[in-house]
């Protein structure tokens, strides 16, 4: 007989059944919430985790970027870029005494300990002890072990060669961004910006080897090579130099272009400063004012004056002009320098008046010409705008409006000898280039491209095509006029037995720059195209404000251009073009030479006062 439970025993079945039921329902209930928060991580909230493990997991390497190299055509280095460090001390985390670190780091900063000790002991938690330590020191400094140093990499842009293409290059501030030259305007080719390679890391922030992008350590080699040579570049700057000495001249340029695709082969200015030290200096020097600043030309704009002559079809090669030495333009007068002593000329070739560099002859040329074909002709061959280089700053040459061009008669006799109109120094390069390149346009430029370390061209910079400005056959008449310049005008000191140079001299007044005429100083250039047949090198040097009774372009300007040009002919191993004027030996009995003289003002003071419909005219010299 089965004994009966008794309701305790049922109430505790029950309770039983209870728990139980219970029990399941909270694993069920678990379960479902498992599931929910697994969908929730895997599906809602999978992209932000994701997110979160690559930040703990990957690490951005950034290791030291240099921006590109700088060198110039023959591959010596201009500008480079190097790690330096900057050595941190933090005082709290000394476990040395800071006697004994004063004294270990001494002999490797090469500053006395006792003011490294006022450095360590300052009351702070970090202080910088030094800047711009070299790799070699740093290393030194690490391998001591010293707990509360701290060196910190940075990068510190070095210009080896000073101050010798200072204009040119530009330089770096604090931030390593260019602030003039081609520092600034090549910013973009010579920054490095696809160096930064993420790689995974361990759990304990340990890089993991073979996830570490193979290619990571092979940097970016190329290096910007630019189309200046050094030596010329040094041989301009040191002859440009002795004159402004001489004369005492307040500045100066040089600039030597290639004929062929218009690439400088130097441009100096003077005064300038070193890039290493930019701190140091005038913030004027850091303005290419070769570049920036405009001139009037005078005297060696004349040439591109009887190309324009010749291409309009006003004149012939072989047409003859009546030189009075004197004549009244608009009410203004207009004199040759000599007029007072030669007085009339009488008739001149146009090769004669560019070797006397006659006022009154330029003036019968271009009145052969209506105004408005003569302004037309100055606008086709660039003025008004600029040459298109590619350093930064650069201003456009200015010409008087048209209708006053063409209203006023004194406009175009003053245009005939390189005044009333303004340019740049690199622009005059640039339309001197025009007769050296068989009548084309040129762009010059500095940048040649990039290159690899095996000097390979890896990209090349796309310059606009030369223009056909005047025909070769025009340019290369006008440039047998410039070679009898320097072989019997007022070029004769830019002559080099052997060679042919075409030349011509300038000495013009300088306008005011507050406006309203001319200002009791002058600047004086020489341009030389060399050689005169088959041309390959444009030089120009522009000298201003040279103080003297001698000071004209004949005399200041012209022995730069020929001491630059015999430099050219020593590197470039160019033979002589008449080989038979060379001497070969050295006499026993030197005889004397006469040197010779220099060029007197080509044009007559003209008077202080001028109406209020025309424009003062200039004094010209050559």
């Amino acid at each position: 007989m089965t004994p009966s439970l008794q309701p305790r025993d049922l109430a505790t079945i029950n309770l039983f059944k209870r728990r139980t039921v219970l029990i399941w329902m909270i694993l069920a209930l678990s379960m479902v919430g498992l599931i929910v928060r697994l969908v929730y991580l895997q599906v809602v909230t999978s992209p932000d985790l994701l997110e979160k493990a690559r930040r703990q997991q990957m690490f951005t390497l950034r290791p030291f970027i240099p921006r590109r190299t700088i060198t110039d055509r023959k591959g010596v280095v201009l500008a480079l870029d190097r790690p330096v460090f900057t050595l941190f001390a933090h005082p709290h985390l000394y476990k040395e005494k800071p006697e004994a670190i004063a004294e270990k780091l001494a002999p490797i900063l090469r500053r006395p300990a006792d003011k490294l000790l006022s450095v360590l002991t300052r009351d702070t938690t970090s202080t910088q002890v030094e800047y711009w330590l070299s790799e070699e020191n740093a290393d030194r400094i690490f391998n001591l072990r010293l707990d509360g140093l701290d060196l910190i990499q940075q990068r510190h842009r070095l210009y080896p060669q000073q101050d010798l293409a200072a204009e040119l290059l530009g330089y770096v501030n604090v931030d390593h961004r260019g602030q003039a030259g081609i520092e600034l305007s090549q910013e973009k080719l010579l920054e490095r910006t696809d160096q930064a390679p993420s790689v995974a890391q361990d759990g304990n922030g340990k890089l993991i080897p073979n996830r570490i992008p193979a290619g990571m350590l092979q940097s970016d080699r190329t290096s910007l090579q630019m189309t200046i040579d050094s030596r010329i570049q040094r041989t301009a700057r040191q002859i440009l130099k002795q004159q402004m000495v001489k004369f005492g001249a307040k500045r100066g340029s040089v600039i030597v272009m290639d004929a062929r695709d218009g690439g400088l082969l130097s441009l100096v200015t003077e005064p300038t400063y070193d890039p290493n030290r930019y701190y140091e200096s005038d913030v004027k020097l850091f303005k290419n004012w070769a570049v920036s600043d405009l001139y009037e030309p005078g005297s060696t704009f004349k040439p591109l004056n009887v190309a324009i002559a010749l291409e309009a079809g006003a004149i012939q090669p072989d047409t003859v002009f009546n030189d009075e030495g004197a004549l009244t333009i608009g009410g203004w007068p207009v004199a040759n320098f000599d007029y007072e002593q030669a007085g009339a000329v009488g008739s001149l070739s146009i090769s004669q008046i560019l070797e006397r560099s006659s006022n009154v002859g330029m003036v019968h040329i271009v009145q052969r010409m209506k105004p408005s074909v003569y302004y037309g002709w100055l606008e086709r061959i660039g003025l008004g705008d600029m040459s298109g280089i590619d350093l930064p700053a650069e201003t456009s040459s200015t010409l008087k409006p048209q209708e006053q061009f063409i209203e006023y008669v004194i406009e175009p006799a003053t245009a005939s000898f390189g005044q009333g109109f303004s340019l740049t120094p690199i622009q005059m390069v640039q339309l001197q280039g025009i007769l050296a390149s068989g009548g084309k346009l040129l762009t010059p430029h500095v940048v040649k491209g990039l290159i690899n370390d095996e000097g390979e061209e890896y990209f090349q910079p796309k310059l606009p095509t030369p223009r056909q400005v005047i025909s070769p056959a025009t340019a290369q008449r006008v440039l047998e006029m410039m070679t009898n310049v320097v072989e019997k005008g007022t070029g004769l000191p830019a002559r080099i037995p052997g060679y042919r140079i075409a030349g011509k001299t300038g000495t013009a007044q300088k306008a005011s720059t507050t406006g309203g005429g001319y200002i009791n100083a002058k600047i004086t250039s020489f341009v030389g195209i060399f050689p005169s047949k088959e041309p390959r090198y444009v030089v120009l040097a522009v000298i201003d404000e040279p103080i003297g009774a001698d000071a004209f372009g004949s005399t200041v300007a012209a022995p730069i251009v020929k001491t630059v040009i015999e430099d050219i002919i020593v590197s470039e191993g160019i033979p002589p073009s008449h080989p038979e004027e060379v001497i070969s030996k050295i006499p026993i009995l030197p005889e004397p030479t006469a040197a010779p003289s220099p060029s007197p003002q080509d044009v007559k003071p003209s008077p202080n006062t001028s109406p209020s419909t025309a424009p003062t005219p200039p004094r010209d010299r050559t």
